[in-house]
């Protein structure tokens, strides 16, 4: 699982990279000037992508929690509702960039399902550091 972690943070890296590069470019070719979500992909991916799978590397070879009962499937709910997270991010940005007015039923469905994403990564956030626990106090006994 280590290697799994440390490629998670290497593609969340990459992501993250290439969010600023696409921010910074998009923004200044359309000629935009103002605050836009495209700003927020790059910290997104940076800080809970890469930042995250490397702590969990880390984590993992301290407690070796991932056998535990359920670990792969948290992780792959944290890996859907950070990528839910950051497709929301790109299209409220894509919007503000360009300008498009949004129907307040577009952009309504638009943060109810970032919410669901920010949900999903509140949950899997919480049940990891719930399994990191339970394999660190039997480490410890």
């Amino acid at each position: 699982m280590i290697k799994r972690f440390f490629n998670a943070a290497i593609v969340y890296a990459s992501l993250a990279l290439a969010g600023g590069v696409f921010y910074r470019e998009f923004t200044k070719y359309g000629g935009f000037t103002g605050r836009t979500n495209l700003a927020f992909i790059h910290t997104h991916y940076f800080m809970l992508g890469m930042f995250f799978f490397l702590t969990l590397a880390l984590l993992e070879r301290v407690f070796a929690f991932s056998g535990q009962k359920g670990s792969k499937g948290w992780v792959t709910v944290y890996h859907v509702g950070l990528n839910i997270t950051t497709a929301c991010l790109l299209l409220r940005g894509l919007a503000q960039a360009t300008e498009t007015v949004l129907s307040p039923a577009l952009s309504g469905s638009l943060s109810g399902v970032s919410g669901i994403g920010h949900i999903l990564l509140g949950a899997s956030i919480l049940a990891l550091l719930i399994l990191v626990r339970r394999s660190a106090v039997q480490t410890q006994a």
